[in-house]
């Protein structure tokens, strides 16, 4: 696997880690003398893992464009947290998260596209993670909040909290390359937004999850799932993640498909896929199958008798060019080739 290494900027109290920022993170084939540079200098280990640098090595480094712009951080004092630089390095993303400077590096690697959802292991993030008040001062604990609220009260600038969470705001962190993200409080840091992608205030991304590519997102893009290239979510949409319900399948979402507003789907959807709008597709919803003729087909195509040609949704998940609509006058869900596949405006994705 390929090594990625990055220098961070820590934010602690006492022995609990409020945040780490890495503003670029970089790998041994992208940067390969300041890797080894690093390397021989500061002997990493084979595993993963990181340093603080302390202030000798912070000199020795000054010279080096991405360390010198982070000397400056370090110099200002908070009266609340300790700011510290480290160098965080990542030899095996196969790994369960061991660290809190470790889980803000595998989430940072997915919001910067180095690599997709789903291809590090974030085993036992959470556990790592802590509970932090994200405010205009900065993170706080929360068993801090009330007495830190207390010291910005009779001040022109008073604390306020954006949320209570274990995850800060990708926009906090970073900004991805051609997207654009009407309400930052709905996408967290984590979250994968391919060049071209555009979520709309009421949308949601969560942590690896996201698009890959130009997509519109009106509704929500839940834990784990991923949505292809000129795909549509509509507004009130949901994609059913991994989170809870003791759900452990992956759902994704294929290539120019769309879910109509209030739609969702526990299944995954193959390429040129459509829900009509108000359908909710969960796996064991019974669905009858037609061809382009309107006629009862069985899952291999095959022309049967009406009652015949009922299946579980799941044995339709990851297929291809469907549409799922919801006979109104016997409320039965049909399934049918899609004839009429959605074509974004491109305007509306060109994100410069």
């Amino acid at each position: 696997m390929t090594v990625f290494f990055g220098l961070g900027i820590r934010r602690r109290k006492g022995d609990k880690i409020l945040d780490v920022l890495f503003p670029k993170i970089l790998s041994e084939l992208t940067a390969p003398q300041l890797f080894l540079k690093f390397k021989s200098t500061l002997s990493l280990s084979a595993d993963n893992g990181f340093i603080v640098l302390d202030q000798a090595q912070l000199q020795a480094f000054q010279a080096i464009d991405s360390l010198a712009s982070l000397l400056s951080v370090i110099e200002s004092k908070s009266s609340y947290f300790i700011t510290e630089i480290i160098l965080y390095s990542q030899q095996n993303g196969a790994e369960a998260v061991q660290s809190t400077e470790e889980a803000y590096f595998k989430l940072q690697c997915i919001s910067q596209r180095l690599v997709k959802p789903h291809e590090l292991k974030i085993d036992g993030l959470f556990g790592k993670l802590n509970n932090i008040a994200w405010s205009n001062k900065g993170p706080i604990l929360i068993e801090d909040l009330d007495e830190q609220r207390l010291n910005y009260l009779a001040t022109d600038s008073p604390l306020i909290v954006s949320h209570v969470d274990k995850f800060p705001y990708l926009v906090n962190y970073h900004v991805p390359s051609g997207v654009r993200i009407a309400s930052g409080s709905q996408v967290r840091l984590g979250a994968y937004l391919g060049e071209g992608t555009t979520i709309m205030p009421a949308g949601y991304v969560n942590f690896n999850a996201g698009t890959l590519g130009s997509a519109m997102i009106e509704g929500r893009v839940s834990a784990g799932v991923v949505v292809g290239n000129n795909s549509d979510v509509g507004g009130g949409a949901s994609i059913m993640g991994t989170l809870s319900g003791g759900n452990n399948t992956v759902i994704s979402i294929g290539e120019q498909c769309l879910l109509g507003a209030n739609s969702g789907t526990g299944i995954s959807l193959g390429k040129g896929c459509t829900i009509a709008a108000g359908l909710y597709i969960y796996a064991g919803m019974k669905v009858s199958l037609y061809n382009h003729s309107d006629l009862p087909v069985n899952l291999e195509g095959d022309v049967v008798t009406e009652n015949k040609n009922t299946v579980k949704a799941y044995d339709l998940s990851g297929r291809d060019y469907l549409l799922f609509i919801q006979d109104s006058r016997s409320g039965r869900v049909i399934c049918k080739p899609n004839k009429k596949l959605i074509t974004l405006n491109e305007q509306l994705h060109h994100n410069d």
